[in-house]
């Protein structure tokens, strides 16, 4: 039997088995259909499925991601698992994880086997798991294994809820916010004239929206909503907005926005396409809660970018001689 000290190692071995994996055209889970953004594949090798993540939320190797908050246990739940009564270890990083009403670790067999296999016993449906426990006594001790067909997954005990978090967010397909400015990105906007942004809100795009992911024994149910917006202006400067700022109306006339705004001192002539580049990153903050009692909170960030041309005020130059009015050079913008 495996000691407490190996169900720490295993269930942290189970957690990192969870990983970024390109999907080969044989065998194994598939990918669901793509969705637009910036997603990247997760697949889980206890959970048999693969699901598209947010860049931004997962790291993967030499590929630089977004910034977000770790997740966090605020409780952590023994999981209860027993051996004809006796306290039994609930993962083992190579059998898999211990299913109570099957007593034995339960692993699925991937890829599947063809139909004509015998384990199938006849069905065309369901999947194969290797049922595995440790039989005998003292020197005697060996394991078993036998094959079970089943027609959905096994009452496994544990799978670490964070993954499940993780897959309820994929269910989320947060999307990067709906930015809006005035003037519009069309238009052209003056030194030291007030500049509106905003966000047209949407559950994928705002929240709040709620997602939840399970497995047999584990349900865990997450909660998104973006807590504010930092908008990189293009002139070095920053503005963080803590709600979605407010739609620009041209009855308001020449005001600053009262809730999302900024004003440029210099134009935009000397950038490249004559414009400020402007980014809005919303910043998201996700918490979670499992049916075991675990919490925890994830951040995130979705952005979207536009450009901005700023111009300035210049004087019409006017012939007292009625000879066609004319302005000064714009710079090339």
């Amino acid at each position: 039997m495996l000691t407490q000290l190996g169900l720490m190692r295993s269930l942290g071995q189970t957690f990192l088995a969870v990983t970024l994996a390109a999907i080969g055209p044989h065998g194994g889970p598939t990918l669901p259909p793509k969705p637009e953004g910036d997603v990247v594949p997760k697949c889980s090798k206890l959970l048999n499925k693969c699901w598209w993540v947010p860049r931004s939320i997962i790291k993967i190797p030499g590929v630089p991601s977004k910034p977000g908050k770790p997740p966090t246990h605020q409780k952590v739940t023994k999981p209860e698992c027993n051996f004809h009564g006796v306290p039994q270890a609930c993962t083992d990083s190579f059998q898999g994880n211990w299913s109570n009403s099957h007593q034995c670790y339960m692993r699925r067999e991937t890829p599947d086997p063809p139909f004509d296999d015998p384990r199938w016993k006849g069905h065309t449906d369901g999947s194969i798991w290797a049922c595995t426990r440790e039989q005998g006594y003292d020197k005697g001790k060996h394991l078993i294994t036998e094959w079970v067909w089943l027609p959905g997954k096994p009452d496994t005990v544990v799978v670490d809820p964070v993954t499940l978090a993780y897959e309820a967010i994929a269910e989320m397909q947060l999307a990067p916010p709906l930015i809006k400015t005035a003037p519009a990105p069309g238009q052209i906007g003056l030194v030291n004239m007030p500049v509106w942004m905003w966000v047209t809100q949407s559950e994928s795009t705002w929240g709040p929206i709620v997602r939840s992911a399970s497995v047999p024994g584990l349900s865990v149910t997450a909660t998104a909503r973006v807590k504010a917006i930092d908008w990189s202006m293009g002139d070095g400067s920053t503005v963080r907005c803590d709600g979605p700022g407010t739609p620009y109306d041209k009855s308001v006339g020449v005001k600053n926005s009262p809730t999302c705004g900024h004003r440029y001192v210099k134009t935009s002539r000397k950038l490249p396409n004559c414009k400020y580049p402007v980014t809005a990153v919303a910043q998201w903050e996700i918490t979670w809660e499992s049916t075991l009692g675990d919490t925890g909170q994830i951040g995130m960030t979705q952005q979207a970018a536009t450009q901005l041309r700023i111009g300035e005020a210049v004087p019409v130059i006017v012939d007292p001689g009625g000879g066609d009015a004319s302005a000064p050079g714009a710079g090339g913008c």
